[in-house]
């Protein structure tokens, strides 16, 4: 069962972790996809040329900086001309920067922000205008459980993600009346490359906390976006869901 059949699906943070699950999941699924990436790599290409030949749909990548607000306006206008209708948003793409409360520095905050909000918050908004001409679509955006449950040397991310929490609900209950479903998804301990850098005392500790006693896999995860994406979930808007392995 194709859950995707047809449309085309905006994914940031293609390059690696849960954004390539992502992109792997739902081109599995039958959506055409925008995949956009900071940077391109040889392995990136192969992958995409792989991916979009194996499965018979069209990925059409596209590289910015989210550090820059003008690179992130001429990628929503390369996007635009595209001429595509827009059903799903992925916003995947995120960094951080760990450091306890006291050494927290300022430079660290506006960066992890920039990145991991403003950068989301200023694509969403040229992307959503492209979606109000359809009167439907998803809107995922990626939290994490540091947002909700707090995270020793974890201030600044912690606090950018606990943002997106926010802007969630915002944006659903003003897109909800034109079409537009927002959900955010919260990841627990997943195996990827922002994850490798944890010192093994930190990892072993969540692990500890988990019900199920082991890391995440980013599919795991790019399962429960594709769940939000679809229309499986055609009446979620507003929620966000933890994906941690019952840490608590």
């Amino acid at each position: 069962m194709m859950l995707l059949g047809g449309k085309t699906a905006v994914i940031t943070g293609c390059l690696q972790g849960i954004g390539r699950a992502t992109m792997g999941v739902f081109a599995k699924n039958g959506a055409n996809i925008i995949a956009c990436s900071q940077h391109e790599t040889e392995e990136f290409s192969a992958c995409v040329k792989e991916l979009s030949g194996g499965q018979r749909v069209e990925i059409t990548p596209i590289y910015f900086d989210f550090m820059d607000d003008e690179s992130i306006k001429q990628a929503a206008r390369t996007i635009q001309k595209l001429n595509r209708k827009i059903d799903i948003l992925v916003n995947i793409a995120g960094i951080t920067r760990d450091a306890l409360f006291q050494m927290a520095t300022t430079e660290q905050m506006k960066t992890v922000f920039q990145v991991n909000y403003f950068s989301q918050m200023l694509f969403s908004q040229y992307i959503t205008k492209l979606m109000l001409r359809n009167g439907a679509g998803s809107i995922i955006n990626i939290s994490s459980i540091s947002a909700i449950d707090g995270n020793p040397g974890q201030l600044v991310y912690a606090s950018s993600k606990a943002a997106i929490i926010s802007a969630t609900k915002t944006m659903s209950a003003e897109l909800a009346p034109r079409g537009i479903r927002v959900n955010a998804v919260a990841p627990g301990v997943i195996d990827t490359a922002m994850t490798a850098i944890v010192p093994k005392e930190a990892m072993d500790r969540q692990m500890h906390k988990s019900n199920i006693k082991r890391i995440g896999k980013p599919e795991e995860v790019a399962n429960v976006i594709l769940y939000l994406a679809s229309d499986l979930s055609s009446f979620v808007t507003g929620q966000t869901i933890r994906v941690d392995g019952g840490i608590g």
